[in-house]
């Protein structure tokens, strides 16, 4: 395997997520948006991660955006899959909750992380990667807003899952990305960030 450091390819996708993300923040916050995509890229690469995954960690949130607003297969090909490959795009798409299931009804917020559970199983080790970068520094990211403010709740209403539902979540998909015999060095991290966002949801108030 190639290890990533800065290349063109990774200096091209975190320009095009900038530019794609620029008016966005992160939610509850003033942070620009594109600084968790940055993140996921850093994590991947301090794992030694290829380019390949490491730039589909940037493009992780562009692509799903984009799934979001309806965009066909050809849009996405055209968007993301002529500039940074079709390897890109699959790898992304197969960690990217769906809009709609393959019958074209649209799901619930429920129904979309069902979904996403479940295509774990057939997701290839670099999606898996991603999912575990993204989730990892989201956990942090909860984890250190929570600790910072006077009222925790004001943090976990950002989520629809809430106080309950998001360390929940999060457990969840570290428990699945374990029973699908994902193995990666970032498990441990991400069990940690896991446990201290359990902690964190169970103190008094």
């Amino acid at each position: 395997m190639t290890h990533a450091g800065y290349s063109d390819r990774i200096n091209h996708a975190l320009a095009f997520a900038a530019k794609h993300h620029d008016q966005q923040v992160r939610k509850g916050t003033r942070l620009p948006y594109v600084t968790h995509p940055a993140n996921v890229a850093i994590i991947l690469t301090r794992y030694d991660r290829d380019e390949r995954t490491v730039v589909a960690g940037i493009l992780h949130d562009v692509v799903e955006d984009c799934v979001s607003e309806a965009y066909t297969e050809e849009m996405l090909v055209r968007r993301i899959g002529e500039k940074f490959g079709q390897d890109v795009l699959s790898t992304v798409l197969a960690v990217t909750y769906r809009r709609m299931d393959d019958d074209g009804v649209e799901l619930s917020g429920d129904e979309r992380r069902d979904d996403y559970i479940a295509r774990l199983a057939s997701a290839g080790d670099a999606a898996r990667w991603v999912c575990a970068a993204d989730k990892l520094h989201n956990a942090r990211t909860v984890a250190s807003d929570v600790r910072r403010t006077i009222d925790p709740n004001t943090v976990w209403s950002r989520f629809a899952t809430g106080r309950d539902g998001t360390p929940r979540w999060y457990r969840r998909v570290y428990e699945r990305l374990r029973e699908v015999g994902f193995t990666g060095e970032i498990m441990g991290e991400l069990e940690g960030a896991v446990e201290t966002l359990e902690a964190l949801a169970s103190a008094p108030t």
